[in-house]
C-alpha cells in the first residue's frame, strides 16, 4: 500500500491509500478519484515532505482545519439530499418501507425516524443511512413519544 497527498483544483488537500503507483495512475486516468470536500474531480498529487517534528500549536490548527473540511463535506452531503430526494417527514419508515418491497415508486427519500424504527427498517433489510446535521439543535435533542432519541433526518436510497 502507498498513501499519497492529494490536492484539488480548488486546493483542498487529503490523504490516499492506493494499492500501488500504478493504482494510483489507473484510477487518476479514469476520474475515480474525487476531492472528498468538494466533489472536484481535478485531483493530482500534492509535494509530500519527510515527517518533521512540528511546534505542539501547529497539531491543533491541523485538526481545527481537517473539523472545517469534514463540516464542509457534511453540509454538502445533506445540501445534496435535501435538493434531489423527497422530503417525507415523520412519515420516513412507512415510505421507507413501502419502497423497499416495491409498493411505492424507487426514489431517494429523508424524513424522522425514531432509533426503534430504524432498527426494524435495518432489520427488514431496507437500507438506510443517517444524514449528518451541519449544526446541532434542540430539536435534534429530543426523544420520540416511546422515549427513544429521535434520528433526525435518515435517508434513504435503493441501491441496485
Amino acid at each position: 500500500m502507498i498513501k499519497y497527498r492529494l490536492i484539488c483544483d480548488d486546493a483542498h488537500e487529503f490523504e490516499g491509500w492506493f494499492r500501488d503507483s500504478a493504482d494510483y495512475d489507473a484510477q487518476a486516468a479514469d476520474e475515480l478519484i474525487e476531492c472528498p470536500v468538494c466533489g472536484s474531480e481535478e485531483v493530482r498529487k500534492a509535494v509530500m515532505a519527510p515527517s518533521i517534528s512540528r511546534k505542539s500549536g501547529s497539531r491543533g490548527e491541523r485538526l481545527a482545519a481537517v473539523q472545517r473540511d469534514m463540516e464542509k463535506a457534511v453540509a454538502r452531503a445533506r445540501e445534496y439530499v435535501e435538493k434531489n430526494f423527497d422530503y417525507v417527514g415523520d412519515k420516513f419508515p412507512e415510505e421507507a418501507r413501502k419502497i423497499h418491497y416495491g409498493e411505492a415508486k424507487e426514489r431517494g427519500i429523508f424524513g424522522e425516524a425514531s432509533g426503534k424504527d430504524v432498527k426494524a427498517l435495518i432489520d427488514e433489510g431496507v437500507k438506510v443511512a443517517p444524514l449528518p446535521n451541519s449544526k446541532s439543535t434542540e430539536a435534534e435533542k429530543k426523544t420520540d413519544t416511546a422515549g427513544a432519541p429521535k434520528l433526525p433526518n435518515t435517508s434513504t436510497k435503493k441501491l441496485n
